[in-house]
């Protein structure tokens, strides 16, 4: 049988797409060992950029210790980064010398892989970056990303892939970030792609927006890729990766050898669940298909944000005309790939057109950089409509940030501002993040760690003797009855447990 391998997106994209990033180091944990264990081709573990701020401005987290605690997990499996070394796809405004800081120390820990490509698929300049990423010790898959769109042909993606294929990566892969294609588009695309990339191993990395990303992978396969990209549950299907048992038992009645041991992954599937009640996250599952998903093209994961905008509005109830004012705005735009962060663009400017009642009226800043070609160049310029970037371009704050320049300081300028003494891992934090950082530089090694056990009752003990807000808990349930104590009448510290129940108590 034909082996296909598996790249695991559990605790990277998966929980990007369905827990909006709120996945913290002490719930990553207890999984490592098993989905270590589980004989992946490679284990997607780290976005910069963006997931270092979540970690920092929303979940109070040093993100070092996610990337050296999980690193030492990871015994037997290729970790990844997920992004490039500065710039727009990274997290905006990283000065070039952080950024390759940054990679040498994941290098350092054992992260010696990155899947990275270009928002509009431009390989003009990919190159120097493959070669960057090589000379910094790590091995980069290069994405051709899928959209639809009247400019996303056929023709387009052959080209785009004969383009990838000359720079010679150690792999391709077809990233199918919105979670639009179908099983027909695959197999009459991919071989073609293929065919014209040359002698490159390819990989295939869908969502499930429209719940076709199964059948897609496996349709993938049969077109000659050998690697796919898959979640556990409860992070797999929504607005996810395919799941991992799903794929691998087609593939199995399909004559292939899937190259991943299911059962080592059923204590992640288990440990993430448990995760998922206690803190009210989302379970993926598998969704229906949409065809209006093909108009917006919004990532699930970003209609949430878009409601909340509109609430704070006081016009949710304007959701549906928002998601259509977002297909215009697209086009307005030229069609651009609905991936981070253009696609946050793109819906911000749609919500607040639908707001204000006039279209482009007002306008964000990153609309503005965009029809200046910051997050684009010449192609996002010239694909735009011209009367539209004309208007959003005639206003004093358009004037002004085309004269403005992002700082771009040195490493020796940071240590100078930030004092000698400062680590290499504290200093990339406060240039990325910025001063929110100070709260948690010299944090690092103080997480607590996720001990999922698999037994309810010793759980359910942990959480309450851990818990600050109560001193005095009694239950009681048949014969069994659990008293837990912290101090006491006579004590000022301590805490105690009392367990009582019948002879099978």
């Amino acid at each position: 049988m034909t082996p296909v391998g598996f790249i695991d997106t559990t605790v990277r994209d998966g929980q990007a797409s369905l827990w909006a990033m709120n996945m913290r180091t002490r719930h990553v944990l207890p999984a490592m060992p098993h989905l270590d264990a589980a004989g992946f081709d490679a284990i997607e573990f780290l976005a910069p950029g963006s997931r270092l701020k979540k970690f920092v401005r929303h979940l109070g987290e040093n993100p070092w210790d996610w990337i050296k605690l999980g690193a030492q997990q990871a015994r037997n499996t290729q970790l990844r980064w997920h992004g490039a070394i500065d710039g727009a796809s990274m997290s905006g405004t990283v000065p070039p010398e952080v950024g390759e800081l940054l990679i040498k120390k994941v290098v350092d820990l054992g992260i010696r892989f990155t899947r990275t490509g270009n928002n509009w698929n431009n390989y003009t300049n990919m190159g120097a970056e493959i070669e960057r990423f090589e000379g910094l010790g790590m091995t980069p898959v290069i994405n051709v990303m899928y959209s639809v769109s009247p400019r996303h042909t056929d023709a387009y993606f052959i080209q785009k892939a004969k383009q990838a294929g000359a720079l010679e990566p150690f792999r391709l892969c077809f990233k199918d970030v919105g979670g639009l294609l179908t099983p027909e588009r695959t197999r009459k695309l991919l071989p073609e792609m293929m065919k014209v990339a040359g002698d490159i191993p390819w990989e295939f990395h869908g969502h499930c927006n429209n719940g076709l990303g199964p059948l897609n992978a496996l349709e993938s396969v049969k077109a000659g890729v050998r690697y796919v990209h898959t979640a556990v549950p409860p992070l797999a299907n929504g607005n996810s990766q395919p799941s991992v048992y799903n794929v691998a038992r087609n593939l199995r009645a399909m004559g292939y050898e899937p190259e991943v041991d299911e059962e080592a992954l059923r204590p992640v599937t288990d440990h993430f669940t448990y995760i998922a009640r206690r803190e009210g996250f989302e379970e993926g599952t598998p969704l229906e298909y949409d065809q209006r998903l093909y108009s917006h093209q919004i990532p699930g994961g970003m209609i949430s944000n878009l409601r909340y905008q509109l609430r704070l509005a006081g016009v949710e109830d304007r959701l549906q005309e928002t998601l259509e004012e977002t297909g215009r705005v697209r086009a307005d735009f030229g069609y651009p790939i609905m991936v981070t962060p253009l696609s946050q663009f793109v819906g911000s400017q749609a919500a607040i057109n639908v707001i204000v009642g006039e279209r482009y009226r007002q306008v964000t800043d990153q609309t503005i950089e965009y029809a200046l070609g910051v997050h684009g160049g010449d192609e996002a310029i010239n694909s735009m409509d011209p009367e539209v970037r004309a208007k959003i371009l005639d206003r004093p704050r358009a004037r002004e940030l085309d004269t403005a320049k992002p700082p771009q300081p040195t490493l020796a300028e940071l240590r100078r501002k930030y004092g000698s003494g400062v680590s290499d891992e504290d200093l990339i934090l406060r240039a990325i993040v910025g001063d929110d950082a100070t709260d948690v530089v010299g944090s690092a090694g103080q997480t607590r760690r996720d001990r999922v056990s698999g037994q309810p009752l010793v759980e359910l003990v942990r959480e309450l003797s851990e818990r600050d807000g109560h001193r005095f808990v009694s239950m009681r349930t048949g014969d069994l009855s659990l008293t837990i104590q912290k101090g006491s009448l006579g004590h000022e510290r301590g805490h105690g447990a009392t367990l009582t129940g019948g002879e099978d108590g």
